[in-house]
């Protein structure tokens, strides 16, 4: 990317990263119009390019942008610091519904991403997908007590189902509408909470 960008002024800035999340959160990676993105920012194609060299360096800064986004409000809202796996949870639901509030775009934006088919991306957003799944996976299976789950059963296979559960989820939202309810969103993550907790956790006794 050229560092030319980072000279802009950050509202400009702003600009550019959301006209970007705007336009490849409306369609796929190849029918996303570079001059689209640049009309919608008030700039021309020309100077877009001069900012990055081409549209998928344009769009994996946007995902790399959107990750650290994330990461910010996860560290931001505390999510990593319980020893309970379910608050964690809690607290990761509170910080993305926030986010989201913010970044309506960038949300919508993420899901299209990481179900992309388009060869040229595919592969370099899963592949840091992968990188960001592990290092929360560890993070959060680091601090838990195996002791409050069922015996026997496997922590990690339980998170990553609950994890690809929370995005599949979002990304059935995202196929009937992608404006975000956020209110039905914070109710049916508190419900698929609460059903984990019961199939998951050892009964009290």
């Amino acid at each position: 990317m050229n560092d030319k960008f980072y000279l802009l002024p950050e509202e400009k800035q702003q600009r550019i990263i959301n006209a970007g999340f705007l336009v490849f959160s409306q369609n796929s990676y190849r029918k996303s119009p570079v001059k689209e993105i640049a009309d919608e920012a008030g700039i021309s194609k020309s100077l877009l390019f001069h900012y990055f060299q081409n549209k998928k360096e344009l769009y994996l800064f946007l995902w790399d942008k959107a990750c650290s986004i994330t990461m910010e409000y996860l560290t931001r809202y505390g999510c990593y610091e319980p020893d309970d796996l379910f608050e964690m949870m809690e607290r990761g639901m509170k910080a993305k519904l926030r986010m989201m509030r913010k970044y309506p775009k960038m949300t919508a934006f993420v899901i299209k991403a990481f179900y992309e088919k388009e060869p040229e991306i595919r592969q370099e957003i899963q592949k840091s997908y992968q990188s960001y799944f592990e290092r929360k996976a560890q993070e959060a299976l680091f601090r838990i007590d195996p002791e409050r789950f069922v015996p026997g059963l496997n922590l990690r296979l339980m998170y990553r189902e609950m994890y690809l559960a929370s995005e599949g989820y979002l990304w059935e939202i995202f196929q009937c509408d992608t404006e975000l309810d956020v209110s039905k969103l914070e109710k049916d993550f508190n419900e698929m909470l609460s059903f984990w907790k019961n199939i998951y956790l050892k009964k009290e006794k």
